[in-house]
């Protein structure tokens, strides 16, 4: 994948509501090893696991960002965490 994923996973990584240490940095490292779907992946899933609120805008970041690396399902149901 692109520097250009890797950047931008970073850019949601950054703006995300995580607040683990552990996770961030698992996510950075993946990310620094060419993983960039599945840091993706991972950041979506403790989003979810954690069950994390995400504003909207933060939502379609994610969606389009995962219809364009092919990984629909790592945006699977975090629909379920949007405040409004």
């Amino acid at each position: 994948m692109s520097l250009s994923y890797r950047a931008r996973v970073a850019a949601l990584l950054e703006d995300s509501p995580l607040a683990s240490e552990a996770v961030i940095t698992d996510v950075r490292h993946l990310l620094s090893h060419g993983e960039e779907a599945l840091a993706f992946d991972t950041m979506c899933s403790w989003i979810y696991e954690d069950a994390l609120l995400i504003t909207r805008q933060y939502y379609a970041a994610l969606v389009a960002m995962a219809d364009e690396m092919d990984t629909p399902r790592s945006v699977q149901r975090l629909d379920e965490l949007l405040i409004d």
